[in-house]
C-alpha cells in the first residue's frame, strides 16, 4: 500500500498501526494538503457483502459525529477490493502506549482523560451510536493533551457478522461486558463498562481480569468480582473509587443509566467534599448473574406453638436442657439483630453524607472571549472551577491567550464542577527541514511530505559549487531550521550545477598568439609554450595542448600548455615518385586515379587526384618519408586497381630507389585488306626516364584533364617555385586544371579544378 494513491487524491506515506480487523497507514490528501489516516480493511474481509454492507453503514454513521473528542470521519471509499476509511490525522500517542509508560497514573489526569471519553460517549450515544470496543488503544491523546476516540462504526460491524458466522465473540476480551461476553445486544451501559475498565487500568497499571484464555477472561467477567481498586493504589479517593464500582456492575441496571450521568460523576468526583465519602454499596443478592455457593439445606424439627401452652413450655425449657433446634434458633435471632443494628447505623451514615454532600446547580456562563484569569475569575464567582492547565490550541480567529472553547455552557451543572477551557496559542510554526545534499526530486517529495504543496515549491535555482555534485541540492530559502507557514511559504531550491567551468577551445593550427587571446577570452591562462617537429603542422603553429582537449570543461584560472611546431624533423626525406601512367588503349582517353601514404597524417591514405590521359606519361607524386615512416604509391586505371609502389626511407636515402614499369596499353589492329601486304609492326613510343632527384615535380605534366576529384582537403600535391619552367611546360596540355605552388618551401600547392 506504501506509495499508492488511493481515490485519486489520498498518497500513502507509512503504516502506523493496525489491528485484527484493519490496518492503518498516514497519508497525505493531495486535494485539500493535509495528512489523514486510512483505515483499510484486512483481506480476509473484502468478500463478505453482509459485512461490507454494515461495515460501510456504520462508517456514515461515525462520518455524522462532530465532537471535539472524536475522530472525524472524511471520507468513506473502495478501489478494487480495497475497503478504506478516510479519518483525522491525530500526532501524538495512544492511551495504552501512555499506560505502559507512566502506569499508575496521577488520579487527576486519569480523571480528566476519563471525562472527555465520557463526554465523546455521550454524543455518541446521543446519534444511537454504540461504540463497543472501547479500550486504550483506540483512546488517542493529542500533543495538545486533547483525547480522541476513535474506531467509531466497525466495531458494530465486526462484532455482530463474527458472531453469527463463527459463533464466537471478537472483540478485546479484557474490556468488554458481562451482556458482550454472553453473545446478547449490547447497548449504551456495555460502553460505560468498557470506560469504568480504562479508568481502573489508569489508576492501577494493572487489568481487573486476567486469563489463560480469552474464554476464562470472558468467564470472569461474568462471574467473578474483580480486586477493589484502592487495595491496589491506596492513593485513590474512594469517590473515584465509588466511579469504577458503580460503572464496572455485571448487572446493567446497576451501572450509570447514561454517559451523560457518569460524566457528572467524574466531573465531582474530585471535590474536597466528595473525595472522603463512604463507599458505595450494593445488594448482590439481587444479582440473578452472581455466581453463588449455596450451602446444604436441612429441614429444621419446629416445635407447635399455642397460647394455653406457653407457661408449660417455659416450664419444660426451664427443667430441661433446650434442646439443639432452639439454640441454632436463638443463633440466628442473634445475627438478624446485629444485621438490622448495622443496617440502621448505615442508614443514618448515608442521610448525614448525603445532607452534607448536597450540592446546588449552577448557571455554567460563557466565558469564550475572555483570557484565562479573567475566565477562571467569572467561573470561581459562580462556584465552578476552570480545569488547569488549559488546553492549549490554536485558533486563526482569536488572539493569544484568549478562551475561543468551553466544554459546557447554557446549561445547569453542580456547583465545585470543573470547566474545560480552551485557549488559542501562538500558531506553532514547524521548523524547515534540511534537504541539503539530496537531488532535487528528492527534496520536493521530502517538503510535499511535510504539508507544503507543489506549487509553492518554485524551479530550482541553479548555482555552481565546488562543495556538491551536479544536481543535489545546496540550500533552501527560508534556510533550513528556520519556522514557516506551509499555507503560505514558497520554497526556493538552491541546486548545484557542479564546479563552474568553462569549455575548452580549439587550439590546434592556430598561432601562438591566436591560442593565447582563445586562452584568455575563457578565463584559461597560457602557462607554457613548447616546441616539437611536426609531419603535420607547419612550422609556427599549434600541434597538441595539455592538460584537456578541445570540449572539455575546464575550471576557470586552470594553466595551459601549447605545443608549437618547428617544421618537418630533420631527418625527414622529400621524395618525388614519378609514376608512368598509359591509357587502357591506344588513341582512347582513361582516368587514372591515383593514392598515397607517407609520414603525413600519421600514415593514412591521401589522395593526390585524378587525370584523365590520353597518351601515355609520367605523373610525379611528392612525398615525405621518415625513418620510421615509409611510403606508398596505388595505381588506378578507370576505377580498376593496377599496381602498387612501397618507397622506404632507406632507398630514398640511399638514392636506390626503382623506377617503376609503364602499364600495358592495348593497340588498334588495321581492318584486312584484299591484297595482303606486310604486316605493320606497331612503334612503340618510348616512356622518359623517370627522375629520382629530390626536387619536387609539378603534378600536372602532359596532356591529361585534371578532373578536380581529389582528396578531402581539395588539396593536390604541387611543387612550388622550383620548377615552375617544367611545370609550365607540362601544363600546356589538354588540362583544365590549375597547379598553384605556395612558394620555395616546397609545400603542396591547391588543386583548383572542375569538381
Amino acid at each position: 500500500m506504501i506509495g499508492h494513491e488511493l481515490g485519486g487524491r489520498y498518497q500513502v506515506i507509512e503504516r502506523i498501526g493496525g489491528g485484527g480487523m484493519a490496518l492503518v497507514y498516514r497519508a497525505h490528501d493531495i486535494l485539500l494538503n493535509r495528512n489523514v489516516a486510512i483505515k483499510v480493511l484486512r483481506n480476509q474481509f473484502v468478500h463478505d457483502e453482509e459485512f461490507i454492507r454494515r461495515f460501510r453503514r456504520e462508517a456514515q454513521s461515525a462520518a455524522s459525529l462532530s465532537h471535539p473528542n472524536v475522530v472525524s470521519i472524511y471520507d468513506v471509499g473502495q478501489e478494487d477490493e480495497v475497503h478504506y476509511i478516510v479519518m483525522e490525522y491525530i500526532e501524538g500517542k495512544n492511551l495504552n502506549e501512555i499506560i505502559k509508560e507512566r502506569a499508575p497514573m496521577q488520579v487527576d489526569e486519569s480523571v480528566r482523560i476519563a471525562s472527555q471519553i465520557c463526554d465523546a460517549l455521550d454524543h455518541a450515544h446521543m446519534n444511537q451510536i454504540i461504540h463497543r470496543d472501547i479500550k486504550p488503544h483506540n483512546i488517542l491523546i493529542g500533543r495538545n493533551g486533547r483525547v480522541k476516540v476513535t474506531d467509531f462504526g466497525i466495531a458494530r460491524a465486526v462484532t455482530s457478522t463474527t458472531i453469527t458466522q463463527t459463533g464466537s465473540v471478537v472483540g478485546s476480551v479484557h474490556y468488554f461486558s458481562p451482556e458482550h461476553a454472553k453473545g446478547v445486544t449490547t447497548g449504551e451501559k456495555s460502553d460505560l463498562y468498557s470506560l469504568g475498565i480504562v479508568l481502573y487500568q489508569m489508576l492501577t497499571g494493572v487489568l481487573p481480569f486476567l486469563g489463560e484464555s480469552p474464554i476464562s477472561v470472558a468467564l470472569k467477567h461474568l462471574q467473578e468480582e474483580f480486586e477493589e481498586p484502592r487495595l491496589l493504589n491506596p492513593l485513590i479517593p474512594q469517590s473515584v473509587e465509588n466511579v469504577i464500582l458503580k460503572s464496572m456492575r455485571k448487572n446493567p441496571e446497576e451501572r450509570y443509566q447514561s454517559a451523560k450521568q457518569m460524566l457528572q460523576d467524574l466531573e465531582t468526583c474530585l471535590l474536597p467534599e466528595r473525595r472522603s465519602e463512604a463507599k458505595m454499596l450494593f445488594q448482590d443478592d439481587d444479582d440473578e448473574d452472581r455466581t453463588r455457593i449455596i450451602p446444604a439445606i436441612k429441614p429444621l424439627q419446629r416445635g407447635l406453638s399455642s397460647r394455653g401452652g406457653g407457661e408449660e413450655r417455659i416450664r419444660s425449657m426451664e427443667e430441661a436442657p433446650p434442646p439443639a433446634a432452639v439454640k441454632r434458633k436463638s443463633r440466628a435471632a442473634l445475627w438478624i439483630s446485629l444485621t438490622l443494628v448495622v443496617l440502621i447505623a448505615m442508614t443514618g451514615i448515608v442521610w448525614y453524607v448525603n445532607s452534607k454532600l448536597s450540592v446546588d446547580e449552577v448557571s455554567v456562563p460563557a466565558v469564550t472571549g475572555k483570557t484565562f484569569q479573567e475566565a477562571k475569575a467569572e467561573l470561581e464567582a459562580v462556584g465552578l472551577f476552570a480545569e488547569e492547565p488549559a488546553l492549549v490550541e490554536y485558533n486563526p480567529n482569536f488572539e493569544e491567550n484568549i478562551v475561543w472553547k468551553q466544554n459546557k455552557t447554557n446549561t445547569m451543572v453542580k456547583e465545585g464542577t470543573h470547566i474545560i477551557l480552551t485557549v488559542s496559542s501562538a500558531k506553532v510554526l514547524p521548523k524547515l527541514k534540511d534537504v541539503s545534499s539530496l537531488s532535487y526530486d528528492d527534496a520536493v517529495k521530502e517538503l510535499i511530505a511535510l504539508g507544503i504543496a507543489q506549487d509553492r515549491i518554485a524551479t530550482p535555482d541553479e548555482r555552481y559549487s565546488e562543495e556538491f555534485a551536479k544536481g543535489k541540492v545546496i540550500s533552501s530559502e527560508p534556510a533550513a531550521g528556520s519556522e514557516y507557514d506551509p499555507e503560505t511559504v514558497t520554497i526556493k531550491l538552491i541546486v548545484s550545477k557542479g564546479k563552474e567551468s568553462t569549455q575548452m577551445p580549439d587550439l590546434i593550427g592556430k598561432t601562438e598568439k591566436e591560442a593565447k587571446a582563445a586562452l584568455e577570452s575563457v578565463g584559461l591562462v597560457l602557462d607554457a609554450v613548447k616546441e616539437e617537429p611536426s609531419f603535420i603542422h607547419e612550422k609556427g603553429k599549434v600541434t597538441k595542448q595539455w592538460a584537456y582537449e578541445p570540449g572539455d570543461l575546464v575550471p576557470p584560472g586552470e594553466k595551459i600548455t601549447i605545443y608549437i611546431s618547428t617544421g618537418y624533423p630533420p631527418e625527414a626525406l622529400e621524395f618525388t615518385f614519378n609514376v608512368p601512367v598509359a591509357p587502357a588503349a591506344e588513341g582512347k582517353k582513361s582516368k587514372i586515379r591515383i593514392v598515397f601514404a607517407d609520414a603525413r597524417n600519421g600514415g593514412e591514405n591521401q589522395e593526390w587526384g585524378t587525370r584523365t590521359i590520353g597518351k601515355s606519361q609520367t605523373l610525379s607524386v611528392n612525398m615525405l618519408l621518415a625513418p620510421n615512416k615509409d611510403g606508398m604509391v596505388s595505381v588506378y586505371r578507370d576505377g580498376e586497381f593496377l599496381e602498387t609502389y612501397p618507397i622506404t626511407y632507406v632507398d630514398v636515402k640511399n638514392n636506390t630507389v626503382q623506377q617503376p614499369e609503364p602499364p600495358p596499353v592495348e593497340t588498334q589492329t588495321p581492318a584486312p585488306t584484299v591484297a595482303p601486304t606486310e604486316p605493320v609492326q606497331p612503334t612503340e613510343t618510348p616512356a622518359p626516364e623517370p627522375t629520382a632527384e629530390p626536387a619536387i615535380i609539378p603534378p600536372d605534366t602532359g596532356e591529361g584533364e585534371v578532373t578536380g576529384e581529389t582528396d578531402q582537403t581539395g588539396y593536390v600535391p604541387g611543387n612550388g617555385q622550383n620548377n615552375n619552367e617544367l611545370a609550365s611546360a607540362l601544363s600546356k596540355g589538354n588540362s583544365k586544371g590549375k597547379a598553384n605552388g605556395k612558394g620555395s618551401d616546397n609545400k603542396p600547392g591547391k588543386d583548383k579544378g572542375n569538381k
